[in-house]
């Protein structure tokens, strides 16, 4: 057996050992993957929990229901608003461990209620490469991250989703549109509004993997190398340009170092 191989029948074993298990699921790839192995494993043991904020685009919640649904898996969701939470709106550095904490709180408490024995959320390895603090919230409430344990790598859990026959194995990475605020720059229902319809437009020009930036009335593009040869396109810039000035940006600039994940904690000295 390769070890790619091993490591997914280490993440069943894991699994099976959990008894029954709640995952918290964004319908992204790595919940995705870790929710169908649960279910290949548990069976109707698992429950899949899905959040509804104005951080999570309605896009992302429609998939995450209709993946739960097109397989049988028992699927619920809970309104975790961020905006609501102490100091959240303010945007400190902790950001996410506030959110965290406030999520998975609920969902240890929906999980108590069904009779799931423990929660499970889809971190992998290269997650302890960057400043994570949502990870703290998750140890200090004793959330099991069992592709971590296995110790698979994003890369290993599209290839392992392809195998499984995923649509999501090449689907592109997402994380919380908070994250597309510099730390102390105030989140708002409408800032997340201009984030949210901004990057779907993108996503309608058929850009995959992409993020847009909030810096006041200016909209920072990362993206792919697929993306920059879209952008090459003049009448592509024109059409980004006349929408972000409809959406509220007065500028709009392309990032030339691309996309990559966490580019907001580059201003923190850790």
């Amino acid at each position: 057996m390769d070890k790619l191989h091993e490591k997914y029948e280490n993440l069943k074993r894991d699994l099976e050992g959990l008894e029954s298990v709640a995952v918290a699921f964004s319908g992204g790839v790595d919940s995705t993957f870790l929710l169908k192995a649960a279910h290949d494993v548990l069976g109707d043991r698992v429950l899949s929990v899905t959040a509804r904020s104005l951080s999570f685009p309605r896009r992302e919640l429609d998939e995450a229901v209709a993946f739960a649904a097109e397989n049988g898996i028992e699927h619920v969701t809970v309104d975790s608003e961020e905006l609501d939470i102490d100091g959240f709106s303010k945007n400190p550095p902790n950001r996410c461990y506030l959110c965290k904490t406030e999520l998975f709180s609920k969902i240890k408490a929906i999980a108590a209620k069904r009779g799931m024995a423990q929660v499970a959320e889809a971190s992998n390895i290269d997650d302890d490469g960057d400043y994570r603090p949502g990870l703290l919230a998750v140890s200090e409430l004793g959330i099991k991250s069992p592709l971590r344990a296995a110790g698979l790598s994003k890369a290993e859990i599209r290839q392992l989703s392809k195998e499984m026959g995923l649509a999501t194995w090449n689907k592109q990475s997402f994380a919380c549109l908070s994250s597309r605020f510099p730390y102390g720059e105030s989140i708002t229902p409408e800032r997340l509004r201009m984030i949210d319809e901004a990057e779907q437009f993108l996503i309608d020009l058929g850009f995959h993997q992409v993020r847009v930036r909030f810096h006041g009335n200016l909209a920072r593009i990362e993206t792919d190398e697929a993306g920059f040869q879209e952008l090459s396109d003049k009448s592509i810039r024109e059409k980004i340009y006349t929408r972000f000035r409809q959406i509220g940006f007065t500028y709009t600039a392309i990032d030339i170092k691309g996309y990559r994940t966490g580019s907001m904690n580059e201003t923190l000295n850790l």
